[in-house]
C-alpha cells in the first residue's frame, strides 16, 4: 500500500484544506450521479415531464440506493467513511452499486425510457464497472473519473460552451491530492479513464 493510501487525511485547518473538503463533497461521485440524469433528462427529451420522471428513476438507482448502502456500511462499522478511503473496502459497495444501476437500466430499457437518459445510465454503468475493476488492484480516483466523465457528457450534450466545465476536473483532482486521499498519478489516471470511457459510450448511444 502506498504512503498516500496509508496516511490519514490531513486535518482541515487551513483555508486550502477547507476549500478542498468543500470541493470533494460537492463534486463527489454521488452528487454527480444524482444530478447528471436530471440535467440530461430535462435538456435532451421532447417532454420535460417524461424526461424528468425517467431522470429521477436513474437518480434513484445510480445514486440514492448505492449511497444508502454505503451509509449503511458506515453505520455498521464496515466502511471507514462515505468516500471509502480504504481501497480494500471498496469492492463490495462498488459491486452492489453496479447491481443497482443494472436494475435501473433494465427498468428503463424495458419501459422505453428516453434514449438520452438511458445512454447516461449506461455511461454510469460502464464507468462504474471500469473503476470497480481498477480498484481491485489500485486506488484509482473515482472522484476524478466521475468528474471527467460528467464533463465529457456535458460537452457532448451542450456543445463547446460547456467545455468550461472541464476546468472542474483538475479542481476535483487537486482536492483529492490536497486531502491526501490520492496520489497525483491516481487522479490523473482516474480523469483520463473517466473521459476515455464516458465520451465514446455516450456518443454511441445518445
Amino acid at each position: 500500500m502506498s504512503s498516500v493510501q496509508a496516511t490519514a487525511p490531513a486535518p482541515n485547518h487551513s483555508p486550502a484544506d477547507r476549500a478542498a473538503r468543500v470541493v470533494t463533497e460537492l463534486l463527489a461521485p454521488v452528487p454527480l450521479a444524482a444530478v447528471m440524469p436530471i440535467i440530461i433528462g430535462v435538456h435532451a427529451t421532447a417532454s420535460i415531464a417524461a424526461g424528468l420522471g425517467w431522470a429521477l428513476v436513474g437518480t434513484l438507482f445510480c445514486a440514492v440506493i448505492p449511497n444508502s448502502l454505503i451509509w449503511w456500511g458506515v453505520r455498521r462499522g464496515r466502511l471507514t467513511d462515505h468516500h471509502i478511503r480504504v481501497r480494500q473496502q471498496r469492492r463490495t459497495p462498488l459491486i452492489y452499486g453496479l447491481l443497482s444501476v443494472l436494475v435501473g437500466l433494465t427498468v428503463m430499457i424495458s419501459f422505453a425510457a428516453p434514449r438520452s437518459v438511458t445512454a447516461m445510465v449506461v455511461v454510469m454503468f460502464v464507468l462504474g464497472l471500469v473503476v470497480t475493476l481498477a480498484n481491485l488492484v489500485w486506488k484509482m480516483s473515482i472522484h476524478a473519473a466521475v468528474a471527467a466523465g460528467s464533463a465529457a457528457v456535458l460537452a457532448v450534450e451542450f456543445g463547446p460552451a460547456l467545455l468550461a466545465v472541464a476546468l472542474l476536473v483538475p479542481l476535483v483532482a487537486w482536492s483529492r491530492v490536497r486531502l491526501r486521499e490520492h496520489s497525483t498519478s491516481q487522479v490523473i489516471v482516474g480523469a483520463f479513464v473517466g473521459a476515455l470511457v464516458s465520451l465514446p459510450t455516450y456518443l454511441l448511444l445518445r
